[in-house]
């Protein structure tokens, strides 16, 4: 306790050195905010979006009065009505959107399908009033549930966060209505009994020839804090969360068929296979959550987006999809990838704790996991090592934020198994000067101990085993103004820095970066909504010094009419890999268009000199990226993307041609149940004769799934489904690979 006595001082100065600083820059950030007081009611509501229940007569009322987007808090065109109250266990909210119904754009999703190509009505609440973070529960005019949470020091919103609410929508006369229940036991707020205030804001999004956003406050361009500029609902005294517990158990059945020996073997199934698994949460107290999980089933119903694997210097990331994962996810986020959950491929048994006291937040998870998986980085690329063992895998986060959304927090990550282990641990943090100006910084440290028998790929094949140390380093400084944005960045890390339970995939290299932007508004009856001029200039080299890439970008990006968006530049590019400097410098552009409301194209390309970073060579690069949305009446969605990426040897003829096509087809039949069917394709031609090694001349892989989905709420489900995998070798024909059938039913109970 003694030796702890040392840190705790430098705690708690630096805590008072931020809160000081921040207090000083209160009156800038907070600004003046409106405050309306929510009545609690009782009486039955019949969620069928009429809103003609004698309570909602007495529930608290107010307007939409502001057009924040693309018109600077002005009158919007049209009016949107909207009513609050709460009971003991609930909240309910209900809006009339007054417009033309012969241009309200909805369809039937699923949850968290529904975009803001549809009219959408929603509510965001703080219920800490922290300015930090706040919950979305978002509705289109036909009831289709979105549901996320924003993060202010992130700046971004998590779509992934579920909680289980219930609304309705529907289109009358004179617009559309929604209706909306969300229970107390879906949040968490602050453990008082009195009265409490909470933060809040109504947003309604329309979107016609542009998309305009209405709210219920004017929003000032030139305060990057967005939830700073919130307004406050003041009541919820005796709210009750309920005793929280909610436990899922699930069955799952998969057969599968795998062809032995390709391309001559027979396709042979195992028996098949019935598991049944159990998830609970339980909330200790409303702000705290304990959650548990045992034999889950974390298969991918959904598949992940398509991504092109060839020529590729670092390693692709993917979303996590799994729920027990998710909760509470933007606990353990940092500046740093340091935890990325997918890395825990196939966990036994689960165990977590997330939750807010105040201005502390804390999140502790540990999983035993059947495989051990994880990046191997190096300064130049990265790999997939393996590990044919059993590991345990625990990571331990807390934060304490301060006014004005600053912040200071540690993370501990451990990864350990027989004649293995991976510790990192660091401190973080988020000082915002001002309303335009914050620090970013993060020191990490690594410890790492690799075995013998690590199956790992080409990356630092010196550095895979034996005992590794070192550090990584962020500092960053950001100006958000009105018109005029920027950042400055200094990154350092070691060589032997590993993080194998997060997404690191360089090591090795400092790094500098500077950024800068000027941005121009426009009305919506203007040839543009926003028009914005950037430049950057980065370096990255290795600690010796030596250059590993260095860039210089230009670049504009414009929005306007049909919805459309629009980013064109040129880079600077110098690479240097595997000792051979590599020009990468080209022409790109990627952007969009509505012409109608039911359809939206997309594009992407780049040209210009590219690199081999398989073999260190020169060589010129195409890449074209081109999608197409289709919403075909309200029931059915089609999407079609391609990406095709060639090389060519200058003298020497075309290395590689890659293509890749994805195909969703989405048939919503009500807004429960729906099926979908996905085809996605890969097909890369090479010139054999232009490499050192042996490769195939054509490989040509295709994966399809078919999936029937009924759905209560995020956890009460069924999914029935079918994937396929085929794959030709050198023209010889598409051969099956393998086949897989499967179920999922899952029940939430709760209380």
């Amino acid at each position: 306790m003694i030796a702890a006595m040392p840190w705790l001082r430098v705690q708690n100065r630096l805590a008072l050195a931020v809160t000081l600083g921040t207090l000083l820059a209160m009156p800038e950030l907070l600004g003046a905010v409106a405050r309306f007081e929510i009545p609690k009611l009782d009486g039955p509501v019949k969620l069928d979006a009429t809103l003609d229940e004698l309570v909602w007569e007495k529930a608290l009322s107010f307007e939409l009065g502001y057009e924040t987007d693309p018109g600077e808090n002005v009158t919007p065109p049209v009016r949107t009505a909207c009513k609050m109250f709460y009971t003991s266990s609930h909240l309910y909210y209900g809006c009339h959107a007054y417009d033309d119904p012969a241009q309200i754009r909805a369809r039937l999703r699923d949850r968290d399908s529904a975009s803001f190509s549809d009219d959408v009505v929603g509510l965001s609440i703080d219920p800490f009033n922290n300015k930090e973070s706040s919950l979305v529960f978002d509705v289109n005019a036909l009831g289709v549930q979105n549901d996320r949470r924003y993060t202010e020091l992130e700046g971004r919103s998590d779509s992934s966060w579920d909680a289980t609410w219930a609304s309705s929508g529907r289109i009358v006369d004179d617009g559309f209505v929604v209706e909306v229940e969300i229970p107390f036991r879906a949040l968490r707020f602050p453990r008082q009994g009195g009265e409490q205030v909470w933060g809040f804001n109504f947003r309604r999004y329309q979107p016609r020839e542009v998309r305009r956003r209405m709210a219920i406050h004017p929003n000032d361009r030139s305060n990057p804090c967005r939830i700073c500029q919130s307004s406050e609902l003041v009541g919820f005294e005796g709210i009750d969360p309920g005793r929280n517990l909610e436990i899922t158990p699930t069955v799952t059945g998969i057969a599968t068929q795998s062809r032995d020996g390709f391309p001559d073997g027979e396709l042979e199934g195992d028996d098949p296979d019935f598991e049944g698994g159990v998830t609970a949460k339980w909330g200790i107290t409303p702000s705290l959550i304990l959650g548990a999980t045992v034999n889950p089933d974390f298969s991918q119903v959904e598949a992940d987006e398509a991504q092109l694997d060839v020529n590729q210097q670092f390693s692709l990331f993917f979303a996590e999809r799994r729920p027990f994962f998710l909760e509470g996810a933007d606990t353990f986020s940092t500046h740093q990838r340091v935890v990325y959950t997918r890395s825990v491929a196939d966990p036994r048994w689960g165990l977590k704790l997330t939750g807010r006291e105040g201005r502390n937040s804390m999140g502790v998870f540990v999983a035993e996991d059947e495989q051990t998986t994880f990046l191997l980085p190096g300064p130049e690329g990265s790999s997939l090592g393996r590990l044919d063992r059993e590991s345990t895998a625990a990571v331990l986060r807390y934060r304490r934020d301060f006014p004005g959304a600053s912040s200071v927090g540690m993370v501990y990550t451990d990864r350990s198994a027989t004649g293995y282990s991976n510790r990192v641990v660091g401190v973080d943090g988020k000082w915002r000067m001002t309303t335009a100006d914050f620090i970013d910084f993060q020191f990490l440290t690594s410890s790492t101990e690799y075995p013998d028998d690590l199956v790992g790929g080409r990356s630092n094949p010196d550095r895979q085993h034996g005992r590794l140390e070192d550090h990584m380093a962020l500092l960053r400084y950001g100006h958000q103004g009105r018109h005029w944005k920027g950042v400055v960045v200094y990154e350092d890390v070691g060589e032997d820095f590993r993080a194998d339970l997060g997404f690191v995939p360089r090591v090795g290299y400092r790094a500098y970066l500077g950024e800068t932007s000027y941005e121009w508004f426009g009305d919506a009856d203007h040839w543009f909504t926003e028009l914005e001029l950037s430049a950057s200039t980065a370096r990255t080299e290795r600690r010796d010094g030596e250059p590993l890439e260095e860039r210089a970008d230009v670049w504009v990006g414009y929005q306007g009419p049909l919805q459309s968006r629009l980013w064109f530049g040129y880079q600077f590019v110098d690479v240097t890999f595997r000792g051979v400097e590599i020009d990468e410098s080209r022409v790109w552009a990627e952007g969009g268009i509505q012409p109608t409301a039911n359809v939206r194209f997309g594009f992407g390309m780049q040209l210009g000199p590219g690199g081999d970073f398989v073999e260190a060579r020169q060589g010129d690069l195409v890449s074209l990226n081109p999608s197409v949305r289709l919403e075909l009446g309200r029931h059915v969605q089609a999407r079609l993307s391609h990406e095709y990426r060639q090389l060519e040897l200058p003298g020497q003829g075309r290395l590689f041609e890659a293509h890749q096509s994805e195909l969703r087809f989405v048939y919503q039949i009500n807004l429960r149940a729906f099926v979908r069917a996905i085809v996605q394709r890969t097909a890369v031609n090479r010139n054999p004769l232009l490499f050192s090694r042996p490769v195939d001349e054509e490989v040509d892989d295709v994966f399809g799934q078919l999936l029937f989905t009924y759905k209560i709420n995020p956890l009460t489900a069924l999914y029935v489904g079918y994937t396929g995998a085929y794959l030709d070798l050198d023209r010889s024909g598409l051969i099956e690979t393998g086949n897989t059938v499967f179920f999922k039913v899952g029940y939430a109970w709760g209380t």
